[in-house]
């Protein structure tokens, strides 16, 4: 499918929005995730001798923590951008560049496939993409937001809210997959079994507003509040949201909710 009038692929549209400062991104809010990564390798026991791939693989960090535990590693993401960091960060590995819905290898090619926070409520068909690649007894891992409204760092979000009104909509939709038996139900809709849903450790950490604001910029989200805004308002008022979390002598901190699934395939 193609953006009506630019005869560009919808999901190369992506880079748009989480390309436009891919080097912010990967050094600045990437990090921050790691918890995220290694608790679902650790989870999924990713070890020497797995073939891994990572969909919707970003910057590359989660493949790189998983080469060091043994792990051979592919990776796919929309943003030209990002995956020229992931290349990067992973020299040998096979990191193209395409759409999650049509994964560029052959059925049963893996024995890991990972998902971190890429596939979405509005994305639910790439799910069958991930069984098809995945060899039998293969092992699924995907995480999503979970209950965001009720989660003590929620002020961290907040600014994302700077977008019009149907982006924030959207939003909403998109993080639809955390919400109890959604994901549950949307892995055994495609053949997976003995599905799991689990916490998963989420936490941001800036050293000043200002450095939080540069990093949040850098996001997907972040970017449609900018094209609403302006990116200076989007920075001040990123600013002024976290003036009000500094703590003496701690970094800002912003604890997330996020869900994970784990599952195989038959």
């Amino acid at each position: 499918m193609t953006r009506p009038g630019t005869g560009v692929p919808q999901w190369a549209m992506v880079d748009q929005g989480w390309g436009h400062k891919a080097v912010d991104f990967a050094t600045l809010s990437e990090p921050g995730n790691c918890r995220e990564y290694v608790a679902v390798h650790h989870r999924l026991g990713v070890d020497a001798g797995d073939r891994l791939l990572d969909v919707a693989c970003g910057s590359g960090l989660a493949i790189e923590l998983a080469r060091l535990r043994g792990a051979c590693c592919c990776g796919i993401d929309a943003s030209a951008r990002l995956a020229a960091v992931a290349r990067d960060r992973n020299p040998g590995c096979d990191i193209q560049v395409g759409d999650m819905h049509a994964l560029p290898w052959e059925a049963a090619s893996f024995d890991v496939v990972t998902s971190f926070r890429g596939i979405w409520g509005t994305t639910p068909d790439a799910v069958a993409e991930i069984h098809r690649v995945l060899c039998p007894g293969g092992r699924a891992g995907i995480t999503v937001w979970g209950h965001l409204k009720i989660s003590p760092g929620a002020w961290a979000l907040a600014p994302f809210r700077l977008a019009a009104a149907d982006k924030v909509d959207n939003q909403a939709a998109m993080v639809s997959l955390g919400r109890p038996g959604a994901g549950e139900q949307l892995l055994q809709s495609y053949g997976f079994a003995g599905v799991e849903r689990l916490e998963v450790p989420f936490t941001w950490e800036f050293a000043d507003p200002e450095l939080y604001a540069r990093a949040l910029a850098a996001t997907g989200p972040a970017y449609e509040a900018i094209q609403n805004v302006g990116e200076a308002e989007f920075r001040r008022a990123a600013v002024e949201q976290a003036q009000a979390q500094l703590r003496d002598g701690l970094p800002l901190r912003a604890d997330i909710n996020v869900v994970g699934y784990l599952a195989r395939k038959p």
